[in-house]
């Protein structure tokens, strides 16, 4: 690929919004909150734990039901991750990663909006909502798909 000179100011004005984004409120919290979240130990004891766990619910969910020890370890699993879920650090850190996320999807949205209205700009992980162009139910919505 030949870079030109129009190439060369896109890529130092994606810089500039990145580092605008890396200044911001939001993401200052984010690291703050990723910070306190590896210096838990509870949370990150709880979090090698799950990981432990959740190896033996992939062995067990390979089975399903039929599994001896499906229901013991499905509930096990699901016991641990709302302990974890509860965790003040864990909790913060997921607060500060959804607003980081809704901070880059408006980013995404403005960038591609300001090419054109009929880009379908992908929004809380999921490329159609009822905000953008279609849905996952073939226009049962009352979408345009």
């Amino acid at each position: 690929m030949i870079i030109s000179t129009e190439t060369m100011e896109l890529l130092d004005k994606t810089n500039q919004i990145v580092t605008m984004i890396k200044q911001s409120m939001t993401f200052m919290i984010y690291e703050d909150k990723r910070q306190e979240l590896k210096q838990d130990t509870v949370a990150q004891q709880l979090i090698r734990q799950f990981e432990q766990k959740k190896q033996a619910y992939e062995e067990v969910e390979r089975f399903g039901r039929y599994h001896p020890d499906y229901s013991k370890v499905l509930k096990e699993t699901r016991l641990l991750k709302r302990e974890i879920d509860l965790n003040e650090s864990v909790a913060a850190f997921k607060v500060a990663e959804r607003k980081l996320q809704a901070l880059l999807d408006q980013v995404a949205e403005t960038l591609a909006f300001a090419v054109s209205k009929d880009i379908v700009v992908e929004k809380d992980g999921a490329l159609f909502t009822e905000h953008s162009k279609g849905c996952s139910t073939g226009g049962g919505c009352g979408c345009s798909a």
